[in-house]
């Protein structure tokens, strides 16, 4: 057995078609890396074989582990339920479909192993992707690090690679939304790239991350790590109170010298369209930020997981990560 123990934490829903391969090109990847490996499926219940999949996989290889949640958690919850139950030195973030290549793992080991804690896989390109989820990628990424109040490195998703310290201060959070790559951003460490070009979807339909899922992963990055749109309300409120008090002091100095205001109708409507716009954008912001303190006060865990398949057993939700001596067999 190899001194290293490595966690590959793999979230899943309706994935039958890309388990196997996947394993297939992960295998040799990790072994080739002179690690010992356990692979995790973590699985959102799902309507097709994923589940039945994962288990004929453990039955020739039993370093094949699987976690089902008791529902749909989406999924940060369920790669955060696979990093809870993770107990390697290393944990690795990959996602089933196989668009970030599996062999670029053995170049992250490579780099943890000169002490790097965090190896992010970076894009270089985005094959397979439509051109409006493109956009909105490379929009929110810019968005985010020019307002963020962490460093979230442009062109990055959860492919990457976390030292055991790195995932331990990540499970420390208890953030209920999970935004993977802004919670190991904050928690810090040496970090480092791996630049690859993202290949089309191996096989099947995208469930995660569609158009409206990374429109809302965009947001969730937004409202988590800045409070940025909150000063932007700020001046603009300063801004329109300004304009108002000269249209008023304008309409006064104009009423005084008898001179007839060209205003009509018309013009009465598109202003008070335009404050009514801004003022419900403004409440909008506002909802996001304070629906996230609703979420964070009430403690829901961000998962609940209902079976277990070679682990030998579940941790308590505040008891950490399991450590590798516990349950490495």
């Amino acid at each position: 057995m190899a001194d290293e123990l490595v966690s590959v934490v793999v979230p899943c829903l309706n994935e039958e078609d890309n388990i196997r391969p996947l394993y297939e090109r992960l295998r040799p990847t990790l072994e080739g890396a002179g690690v010992d490996f356990e692979l995790i499926f973590s699985v959102d219940p799902s309507t097709d074989r994923t589940e039945d999949v994962s288990r004929e996989l453990r039955t020739t290889d039993p370093r094949v582990k699987m976690v089902r949640l008791s529902r749909r958690f989406g999924q940060p919850g369920a790669t955060m339920a696979g990093l809870r139950m993770s107990s390697g030195d290393a944990v690795v973030v990959i996602d089933a479909d196989m668009q970030d290549p599996p062999e670029l793992i053995g170049d992250m080991i490579a780099r943890w192993r000169e002490g790097f804690d965090v190896v992010y896989g970076q894009r270089r390109s985005r094959e397979g992707e439509t051109l409006p989820k493109r956009i909105i990628a490379k929009a929110g990424y810019r968005v985010i690090k020019r307002i963020g109040e962490v460093d979230i490195p442009p062109d990055t998703g959860d492919f990457r690679l976390m030292s055991r310290r790195a995932v331990d201060e990540v499970l420390r959070l208890h953030e209920t939304h999970g935004f993977l790559r802004g919670l190991v951003a904050l928690v810090g460490f040496p970090q480092t790239a791996v630049l690859y070009d993202r290949d089309a979807r191996a096989g099947g339909a995208g469930h995660y991350n569609r158009f409206w899922g990374s429109l809302r992963i965009g947001v969730n990055g937004i409202v988590g790590f800045s409070r940025y749109p909150l000063h932007v309300i700020s001046l603009l409120g300063l801004a329109f109170f300004v304009i108002a008090m000269l249209l008023g002091l304008t309409y006064l100095i104009l009423a005084f010298a008898n001179v007839d205001i060209p205003w009509g109708n018309p013009t009465l409507v598109m202003l008070i369209s335009l404050f009514s716009g801004i003022q419900l954008l403004s409440l909008g912001v506002m909802g996001e930020y304070v629906g996230r303190i609703y979420d964070e006060v009430k403690r829901r865990p961000m998962f609940v997981i209902e079976t277990l398949e070679g682990f030998e057993r579940e941790p308590d939700r505040d008891e950490g990560p399991v450590r590798a001596e516990a349950r490495r067999n």
